[in-house]
């Protein structure tokens, strides 16, 4: 099991590359600010944030190789408190020349901002007027798309009305239908029961005859056949 002093040596290890890593990546992007010098300037605070972490960090090492009780231990650990002050000096060079670096690309980049600045005012007149001539050209598209819908809207009014008118018609029609269907199945039930008349008329004659034929049988039978 690893003695305390031991897991405390790693763990200031462990953070001094942490805050080193984070002061370089600091450090880049102040020679990538292009401004303005606000930006410039909060990136500075960060930067001196690290440094102090750094520092105190550098220091709790230090304290901790003098706390060593062997002396090979101890120069190993006062040898890297030495290289990681050297570092943190190397970044701190590195900071101001990033810095001064910065400061130069934003004074350029002011003057030719000045520099500009009368072709800016005709580009934004210019502008300004193309955008007026856009927006009425908007303008009478707009109206045009506006007298459209309308002629649209008219339109689609008459066919709601044409569309009714032959909604009513089709009521009308199948109103129609309705009252000659019914008229046809009363025409229907009338020649059905004039049918069955028929039948029983004939069957009534059919007897009437048979009847009529039987008597004449029996009156020729009597006259001509009298002993019969």
């Amino acid at each position: 099991m690893a003695a305390p002093q031991d897991v405390h040596v790693r763990i200031c290890n462990q953070e001094i590359v942490k805050f080193d890593l984070e002061v370089k990546a600091l450090i880049q992007d102040i020679r990538d600010c292009s401004g303005p010098l606000g930006a410039l300037t909060e990136l500075n605070t960060k930067v001196k944030e690290k440094f102090q972490q750094l520092r105190h960090r550098i220091q709790e090492l230090e304290q901790s190789a003098k706390e060593q009780d062997k002396e090979s231990e101890k120069q190993v650990l006062l040898q890297e408190v030495e290289n990681h002050k050297k570092q943190m000096l190397s970044n701190q060079t590195s900071w101001r020349k990033a810095n001064v670096t910065c400061k130069i690309a934003i004074d350029n980049l002011e003057k030719a901002e000045l520099l500009q600045g009368g072709d800016l005012l005709r580009q934004r007149k210019t502008t300004k007027e193309s955008l007026a001539q856009t927006s009425s050209a908007i303008t009478e598209s707009l109206m045009g798309i506006s007298r459209m819908m309308s002629q649209q809207v008219q339109q689609s009014e008459e066919a709601m009305q044409t569309l009714a008118n032959s909604s009513r018609t089709i009521l009308d029609a199948n109103e129609e239908f309705k009252s000659m269907s019914g008229t046809i199945q009363l025409g229907r039930k009338l020649i059905t029961k004039y049918n069955r008349r028929e039948l029983t008329d004939k069957l009534l004659i059919f007897l009437a005859l048979a009847l009529f034929l039987a008597t004449v049988l029996y009156i020729v039978k009597k006259r001509l056949f009298p002993f019969l």
